[in-house]
Protein backbone atom coordinates (compact mmCIF):
# COMPACT_ATOMS: atom_id res chain seq x y z
CA UNK A 1 0.00 0.00 0.00
CA UNK A 2 1.35 3.17 -0.56
CA UNK A 3 0.48 6.33 1.17
CA UNK A 4 0.35 9.73 -0.41
CA UNK A 5 1.57 12.80 1.16
CA UNK A 6 -1.46 15.70 0.89
CA UNK A 7 0.69 18.70 0.98
CA UNK A 8 -2.64 20.87 0.57
CA UNK A 9 -3.63 19.48 4.01
CA UNK A 10 -0.41 19.99 5.06
CA UNK A 11 -0.12 23.65 4.06
CA UNK A 12 0.25 25.10 7.68
CA UNK A 13 2.57 22.33 8.78
CA UNK A 14 4.83 22.16 6.04
CA UNK A 15 5.46 26.27 6.96
CA UNK A 16 5.93 26.11 10.53
CA UNK A 17 8.51 23.09 9.26
CA UNK A 18 10.14 25.65 7.00
CA UNK A 19 10.75 28.18 9.54
CA UNK A 20 12.02 25.24 12.25
CA UNK A 21 14.30 24.44 9.38
CA UNK A 22 15.54 27.25 8.68
CA UNK A 23 16.66 28.02 12.82
CA UNK A 24 18.51 25.42 11.94
CA UNK A 25 20.44 25.42 9.49
CA UNK A 26 23.55 26.82 10.60
CA UNK A 27 23.50 24.72 13.48
CA UNK A 28 26.10 21.76 13.78
CA UNK A 29 24.25 18.46 14.36
CA UNK A 30 20.99 20.04 13.23
CA UNK A 31 19.76 16.82 11.59
CA UNK A 32 18.56 14.84 14.42
CA UNK A 33 16.62 17.79 15.93
CA UNK A 34 14.69 18.36 12.52
CA UNK A 35 13.88 14.78 11.69
CA UNK A 36 12.50 14.55 15.13
CA UNK A 37 10.53 17.22 14.56
CA UNK A 38 9.40 16.64 11.21
CA UNK A 39 8.34 13.13 12.71
CA UNK A 40 6.27 14.89 15.49
CA UNK A 41 4.50 17.43 13.10
CA UNK A 42 3.70 14.89 10.26
CA UNK A 43 3.52 11.48 12.55
CA UNK A 44 6.03 9.92 9.91
CA UNK A 45 8.67 11.41 7.26
CA UNK A 46 7.15 11.39 3.64
CA UNK A 47 9.87 11.63 0.89
CA UNK A 48 8.75 15.03 -0.05
CA UNK A 49 9.68 16.50 3.62
CA UNK A 50 12.87 14.36 3.37
CA UNK A 51 13.84 16.83 -0.08
CA UNK A 52 12.78 19.73 2.11
CA UNK A 53 15.13 18.71 4.44
CA UNK A 54 17.98 18.24 2.29
CA UNK A 55 17.63 21.30 0.45
CA UNK A 56 17.09 23.45 3.72
CA UNK A 57 20.51 21.58 5.34
CA UNK A 58 22.23 21.17 2.51
CA UNK A 59 22.85 17.31 3.29
CA UNK A 60 22.35 14.76 0.33
CA UNK A 61 19.04 12.82 0.43
CA UNK A 62 21.11 9.54 0.50
CA UNK A 63 22.29 10.42 3.91
CA UNK A 64 19.01 11.71 5.80
CA UNK A 65 17.35 7.96 4.07
CA UNK A 66 20.67 6.67 5.89
CA UNK A 67 19.72 8.17 9.34
CA UNK A 68 16.12 7.76 9.18
CA UNK A 69 16.46 4.23 8.26
CA UNK A 70 18.75 3.56 11.28
CA UNK A 71 16.88 4.63 14.09
CA UNK A 72 13.36 3.36 14.94
CA UNK A 73 12.06 6.22 16.18
CA UNK A 74 11.30 7.31 12.96
CA UNK A 75 8.97 5.51 10.06
CA UNK A 76 8.83 6.44 6.17
CA UNK A 77 4.75 5.25 6.48
CA UNK A 78 2.19 7.12 8.37
CA UNK A 79 1.06 5.14 11.15
CA UNK A 80 -2.30 4.38 12.26
CA UNK A 81 -4.55 5.22 15.03
CA UNK A 82 -3.63 2.43 16.75
CA UNK A 83 -0.06 0.93 17.11
CA UNK A 84 0.16 -2.64 17.92
CA UNK A 85 3.51 -4.04 19.20
CA UNK A 86 3.86 -7.35 19.53
CA UNK A 87 7.16 -8.46 21.53
CA UNK A 88 9.44 -10.84 20.58
CA UNK A 89 12.30 -9.84 23.59
CA UNK A 90 13.10 -13.58 24.36
CA UNK A 91 10.93 -14.33 27.34
CA UNK A 92 8.08 -13.24 24.91
CA UNK A 93 9.62 -15.16 22.00
CA UNK A 94 10.14 -18.63 24.02
CA UNK A 95 6.42 -18.50 25.53
CA UNK A 96 5.25 -18.09 21.87
CA UNK A 97 4.99 -14.14 20.82
CA UNK A 98 5.92 -15.36 16.95
CA UNK A 99 2.36 -17.13 16.50
CA UNK A 100 0.91 -14.16 18.04
CA UNK A 101 2.50 -11.74 15.45
CA UNK A 102 1.41 -14.44 13.07
CA UNK A 103 -2.51 -13.96 13.92
CA UNK A 104 -2.14 -10.49 14.08
CA UNK A 105 -0.92 -10.97 10.43
CA UNK A 106 -3.41 -13.25 9.66
CA UNK A 107 -5.71 -11.04 11.51
CA UNK A 108 -5.33 -7.55 9.49
CA UNK A 109 -3.63 -8.55 6.38
CA UNK A 110 -0.83 -6.46 7.01
CA UNK A 111 2.92 -7.33 7.52
CA UNK A 112 4.88 -6.35 10.88
CA UNK A 113 6.08 -2.46 9.84
CA UNK A 114 2.84 -1.37 7.93
CA UNK A 115 -0.41 0.05 8.71
CA UNK A 116 -3.95 -0.88 7.13
CA UNK A 117 -5.09 0.95 4.41
CA UNK A 118 -7.77 2.42 6.59
CA UNK A 119 -5.16 4.34 8.77
CA UNK A 120 -6.43 2.29 11.41
CA UNK A 121 -3.86 -0.17 12.97
CA UNK A 122 0.07 -0.51 12.16
CA UNK A 123 1.82 -3.45 13.35
CA UNK A 124 5.50 -3.40 14.40
CA UNK A 125 7.60 -6.70 15.89
CA UNK A 126 9.08 -5.00 19.25
CA UNK A 127 12.25 -5.42 21.21
CA UNK A 128 11.52 -6.46 24.95
CA UNK A 129 9.43 -3.68 26.49
CA UNK A 130 9.70 -4.62 30.12
CA UNK A 131 6.61 -6.97 30.92
CA UNK A 132 8.36 -10.24 30.57
CA UNK A 133 6.50 -11.80 33.50
CA UNK A 134 3.54 -11.25 31.53
CA UNK A 135 5.37 -13.04 27.91
CA UNK A 136 3.84 -13.59 25.65
CA UNK A 137 2.87 -9.35 25.65
CA UNK A 138 0.99 -7.32 22.56
CA UNK A 139 0.39 -3.78 23.05
CA UNK A 140 -2.16 -1.20 21.19
CA UNK A 141 -1.06 1.74 21.99
CA UNK A 142 -0.81 1.86 25.91
CA UNK A 143 -2.45 -0.81 26.68
CA UNK A 144 -0.70 -3.83 27.34
CA UNK A 145 -1.89 -7.75 27.15
CA UNK A 146 -0.25 -10.82 28.75
CA UNK A 147 -0.07 -14.09 29.08
CA UNK A 148 -1.61 -14.68 25.73
CA UNK A 149 -2.60 -17.18 22.85
CA UNK A 150 -3.46 -16.87 19.62
CA UNK A 151 -6.72 -17.37 20.05
CA UNK A 152 -7.15 -13.88 22.53
CA UNK A 153 -5.38 -11.88 19.41
CA UNK A 154 -9.14 -11.20 17.77
CA UNK A 155 -11.23 -10.65 20.92
CA UNK A 156 -8.30 -7.93 21.57
CA UNK A 157 -8.24 -6.11 17.92
CA UNK A 158 -12.45 -6.25 18.02
CA UNK A 159 -11.74 -3.72 20.77
CA UNK A 160 -9.99 -1.22 18.37
CA UNK A 161 -11.98 -1.97 15.16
Amino acid sequence: MEFKFDMEKNKEKLEEFKRFIRENEDKQGALMPVLQNGQELFGYLPVEVLEMISKGLSIPLSEIYGVVTFYSQFSLIPKGEFKIGVCLGTACYVKGSQDLLNKVVEELGIESGKTTPDMKFSLTATRCIGACGLAPVLSVNDDVYGRLKPEDVKGILDKYR
